[in-house]
């Protein structure tokens, strides 16, 4: 192509340096080896947090020659780095030439990752939580359920400011107080927690529809704020789930109840969730025993009709009678893994309602896994079938979906195949975790050529399932990246490496944290974009220009900060370094009646980590187990804050 020219992203590994020639020779992630032209107005840096505090501390080159360009090259490109550049691709009469008017470093010592830092996550949700509040609520450090019912918003503009939108939606609630927890787990910021509780209590009392015996419980869409009153929403206004009652919403409702009854062990909240668990087993679940006019073929049902309740309703249309990724594998990551983390094994003093809840738990886990090991992949294609008809038929006709597979939900299987595995080789499941693993293995290493950028890092959002264009991808819109599938990609390679030691998922894990660090943050806005271009600009478009909406709320950022940072700490990090620690902040309720408190991070690899430390009403404890990971409490230490610092085995 004559006369063309192109900005352009890259992402490589420096192979070689001419300083005095002003170049270097990139290996790419693709294979391929590029040489890179350097000119006086090339800039120079190192990665950023959210905050955009300069970590530039890289030191001059020794032996350097030249002018001031000539050792910037020198001191900046040095072999084996990680680095990204912009660069002006051109090409003419058979020539081709990358011009580099932007290098970015991965650290300011050789061979590292400023992302795999101590601090590093901490640092981006602490900045992430303080911004929200600040919006929402101004100065405020306490806060009241009356705050939520004023001031919550949805609907966040890109400076953290109102919209024409006053929605209050319920999930988007729920998943902020989901975000402001792991916030509080993670830094032990009682501004978090107490936001988070607040934001509970409106929850309750603003959406909660329990039955005419108590025994379950829906959550109301939203609530719509008019000039003569408030309006509650029931059904939907999401534009795939309008008009009907979504498990999809139902389910994120227990993302912030769960993560908050995992600090506190609070009785009220654990009884909104074995609420709405009894929705989802009575209501949604595809059994006879539920309902003998259902098929009987298992799973759970994607949508109820408003007016009756049921899910096969010929008034619910396009949604009548199915199951998809999001009925089934979303009970996992979103509530059923953190209610099972706080009641296994069950607390001291916890009764036999708690019991029967936590096998509930355990038979949906099973459920889920079995359901997703067996009806989702496809011997027909690398990706994952998304949706079904009652009968587990594929429907690869729906809606915008068609034959198409959402890249983010392959990573995102795999991410918590690896979990469940965790999971089932601590209880002696040997066989049933090899499965799950094996699953997760086959979606992540397919990813690497058919989901991932092998040019500059960072996962593309939805990809035909067969492509017909001759290329390992096609898209059917456009190659852009979404914030929250390289959040999934981040924590299924961090968490399939720390299962396998495999160092190619750590490369990709790496990968995908450095292009989310260089293009997804906020730095202006104290925020996260939702979606990039393929090089990493922010697309600003419509709704995509909102700090909160619908679909990016505060859970998916606050999840990968915490779970990226334990993740790192526990798999990444040096065994017997500083480095490989990392706390966790609890806050047992005075009223939660247990004398225990469970504090397993996560579904973590069996033997990867122990306790270093406990810390009670800032007093140390001096007699615990480190392979104990359920705490004995005294009454005196309710109501007090619990500090546990694990380390590396």
């Amino acid at each position: 192509m004559n006369n063309y020219c192109q900005t352009l992203t890259l992402q490589g590994i420096v192979a070689s340096v001419d300083p005095q020639q002003l170049q270097c020779d990139l290996h790419l992630r693709n294979g391929d080896t590029v040489t890179l032209h350097f000119g006086a107005e090339t800039t120079f840096s190192v990665l950023t947090n959210i905050d955009g505090v300069s970590h530039d501390r890289v030191p001059e080159a020794p032996g350097a020659e030249g002018g001031e360009l000539q050792r910037k090259v020198a001191r900046y490109l040095r072999p084996r780095d990680t680095v990204f550049v912009r660069a002006i691709q051109m090409e003419h009469a058979g020539q081709r030439r990358f011009d580099v008017r932007a290098v970015c470093l991965m650290h300011s010592t050789p061979q590292r990752f400023v992302f795999e830092d101590q601090h590093w996550w901490l640092t981006q949700t602490t900045h992430m939580a303080n911004a929200w509040l600040d919006d929402l609520f101004g100065d405020s450090r306490n806060y009241r359920e009356d705050d939520f019912a004023r001031l919550y918003r949805t609907n966040l503009n890109i400076y953290g400011g109102a919209t024409d939108d006053n929605l209050q939606a319920m999930a988007t609630l729920s998943r902020l107080v989901y975000g402001l927890s792991s916030a509080y787990l993670l830094t032990g910021d009682p501004r978090y927690r107490k936001a988070a509780g607040a934001g509970i209590e409106f929850q309750r009392s603003s959406f909660r529809i329990l039955s005419h015996d108590g025994q379950c419980c829906l959550w109301a869409y939203g609530r719509r704020k008019g000039v003569n009153g408030t309006v509650t929403l029931l059904p939907s206004e999401s534009s795939d789930d309008a008009g009907a009652i979504a498990i999809y919403e139902q389910i994120y409702g227990l993302a912030g109840l769960s993560q908050y009854y995992r600090i506190t062990g609070d009785p009220e909240v654990l009884e909104d969730i074995r609420r709405t668990v009894n929705t989802f087993n009575t209501l949604f679940l595809d059994l006879k025993e539920v309902n003998p006019e259902f098929p009987g073929l298992d799973g759970y049902f994607t949508h109820l009709d408003p007016a009756n309740l049921r899910p096969d309703s010929p008034a619910l249309g396009r949604l009548q009678s199915r199951k998809n990724w999001n009925s089934i594998g979303d009970h996992l990551p979103a509530y059923l893994i953190n209610v099972i983390l706080a009641l296994d094994p069950l607390p001291q003093g916890a009764d036999e309602g708690i019991s029967r809840f936590l096998n509930t738990c355990k038979q949906m886990l099973d459920r889920t896994t079995r359901l997703i090991l067996d009806r989702f992949p496809d011997d027909d294609s690398i990706y994952v079938n998304e949706r079904f008809f009652a009968d587990w038929k594929p429907e690869h006709q729906w809606g915008w979906q068609q034959d198409r597979a959402v890249v983010g939900h392959n990573y995102k299987i795999a991410w918590n195949m690896t979990r469940i595995a965790h999971y089932l080789r601590a209880s002696g499941q040997e066989a049933e975790a090899q499965r799950a693993l094996t699953l997760a293995e086959r979606l992540a290493r397919a990813m690497i050529t058919h989901g991932a950028d092998p040019l500059r890092g960072g996962c593309f959002d939805a990809v035909e399932r067969h492509p017909t264009n001759g290329q390992p991808m096609e898209f059917p819109w456009g190659s852009t990246k979404d914030f929250w599938q390289q959040e999934q990609a981040i924590l299924a390679n961090l968490i399939l490496h720390g299962n396998t030691g495999d160092p190619e998922y750590l490369d990709q894990a790496r990968a995908m944290s450095a292009f989310w660090n260089m293009f997804f943050l906020d730095r202006d806005n104290q925020g996260v974009f939702f979606r990039v271009s393929e090089d990493g600009i922010p697309l600003l478009d419509g709704a995509h220009a909102n700090k909160g909406g619908y679909a990016i709320a505060g859970y998916h950022s606050f999840e990968l900060n915490y779970l990226a940072h334990v993740y790192t700490r526990a798999y990444v990090a040096p065994p017997a370094n500083a480095q490989a620690s990392f706390c966790l902040y609890f806050h047992p309720s005075a009223n939660s009646g247990f004398r225990s408190i469970n504090v397993l991070p996560d579904f973590m690899k069996p033997g990867s980590i122990e306790i270093a430390s406990i810390s009670i009403n800032g007093r140390r404890r001096a007699d615990f187990d480190p392979n104990r990971f359920q705490i004995p409490l005294e009454r005196a230490d309710l109501d007090s804050e619990v500090i546990v610092q694990f380390r590396r085995k």
